[in-house]
């Protein structure tokens, strides 16, 4: 089911960034570090009233000189308007309206998308309040006062965008559609290859690097099942990422990878894997997602004897943390094995959604165990007591132990390997969370 989507846009200055801080909070989950990836926390995932829903901050416009500020602002909204489901449009209450608020709020209304009108810096509430009057004038409806600094009147604004969320249940029908989003660098094909899944020009192929700003969504139906392709813009390398624009395709690249159940990571086989592709893959690891690797202009490639085998472990050596990855080489202009990307697809998603009883996990826990006994430290030693499964999308597994710091990585580790030796898991992450056995939910 796809969650709802809520931008937050507004003129420089106006505390934008501490209101999506403050709504976000501890609520932007913390994972394990993976060498080589990093993530802009410029999205986030919350919630409010049991609806999880995507926040987006379009803080950070830098304009390089005073006059083209309208331009940005312009560029902004109309990506927040084209992508979001409710917009919070975030004033400042002791400049009163300004024209740039009437500016954009021009823009805003003329998307027809539900705004909630947010007005900042009441730091004292009471008396500040009162000027939340003058907002009517922009003819968007309510004004919302709050102080993001001090956390007041933020319980209104949350209740007031809960009431525009979509149905719960209007995407339900979708369960069954695997979602899969072509990502990687720029010009490495993903538009060429979902062309020719499609069998049409959907989406615009060009070999000038960028040309997608947008992730595209295509439904898809054939005999192996029903998809939906999602093609999202190249992700550029952060010194290259300089205009308005290009910074929130990077941001619509990355939500794509979240609400995928299945990442075709493409690599340019002339070009071998960059830095690029490996932080690019890494966002898809880091989410949780199947992740299949698709090596394209595989027909352009200089090959001899062993030429596929040696390249495997290359792709393997500089993408370590993907080795439960596949790999499929293909061209996406001639269509070399793209039929057989399917066959991968179906059971990458299957093997994210796999659930393992407690008692058949326990049991493999409990060999594992017998084979390679937990470590000890200074005179401690580790004991695994059970396990249980937590979660799916990826396969998350709770082990209670008695004490957290004993389980190190390379014991976790070796427990991963014998789970995914004994129910294969190809093509998903798995993640493993200690818990000391006297140790409450949370």
């Amino acid at each position: 089911m796809s969650k709802p989507i809520v931008a937050i846009i507004g003129k420089p200055n106006v505390g934008k960034s501490t209101f999506f801080n403050y709504l976000a909070g501890s609520r932007i989950s913390i994972v394990q570090d993976t060498p080589g990836v990093t993530r802009d926390r410029i999205y986030a995932e919350t919630n409010w009233r049991g609806r999880n829903f995507t926040l987006i901050d379009t803080g950070g416009i830098e304009p390089d000189s005073e006059d083209i500020i309208l331009s940005q602002m312009r560029e902004q909204a109309n990506l927040a308007m084209a992508m979001a489901d409710v917009i919070i449009f975030l004033t400042d209450i002791r400049q009163g309206v300004t024209a740039a608020d009437k500016e954009i709020s021009l823009m805003l209304k003329k998307s027809g998308k539900p705004i909630v009108l947010v007005c900042n810096k009441a730091d004292n509430y009471d008396k500040d309040s009162q000027e939340a009057y003058e907002f009517y004038n922009l003819g968007i409806g309510e004004p919302y006062p709050i102080s993001a600094t001090n956390a007041l009147g933020i319980g209104d604004v949350l209740d007031a965008i809960y009431e525009h969320f979509p149905e719960k249940d209007s995407s339900e029908i979708e369960e069954e559609i695997i979602k899969v989003a072509v990502i990687g660098k720029p010009n490495v094909g993903k538009s060429s290859l979902i062309n020719k899944i499609l069998g049409e020009k959907r989406t615009i192929v060009s070999n000038i690097a960028g040309t997608t700003r947008d992730a595209i969504d295509s439904p898809f139906e054939n005999k192996h099942g029903k998809y939906v392709l999602i093609d999202t813009a190249g992700i550029r390398k952060k010194s290259k990422v300089n205009e308005s624009i290009e910074k929130y395709s990077v941001m619509r690249s990355l939500l794509a990878v979240e609400r995928a159940d299945v990442c075709l990571m493409m690599i340019d086989a002339n070009d071998g894997v960059t830095d690029q592709d490996a932080k690019i893959a890494g966002e898809a690891h880091e989410a949780g997602k199947g992740i299949i690797i698709v090596v394209n202009k595989w027909d352009e490639y200089e090959k001899t004897t062993g030429t596929l085998e040696k390249y495997k472990k290359e792709v393997y050596n500089k993408l370590a943390y993907l080795s439960y990855a596949p790999i499929i080489f293909i061209s996406a202009k001639t269509g070399q094995r793209v039929d057989k990307l399917f066959d991968l697809i179906n059971n990458v998603a299957n093997q994210n959604a796999l659930r393992v009883s407690t008692s058949v996990l326990n049991q493999v826990i409990n060999e594992a165990i017998a084979i390679i006994q937990p470590p000890t430290d200074k005179g401690k030693r580790l004991k695994i007591y059970y396990g249980t499964q937590a979660s799916t999308k990826p396969p998350t597994f709770v082990i209670f132990v008695n004490n957290k710091e004993l389980f190190h990585f390379s014991y976790q580790r070796y427990l991963v390997n014998q789970i995914r030796k004994e129910f294969g898991l190809e093509g998903t992450p798995v993640r493993i969370i200690a818990r000391e056995k006297n140790e409450k939910d949370v």
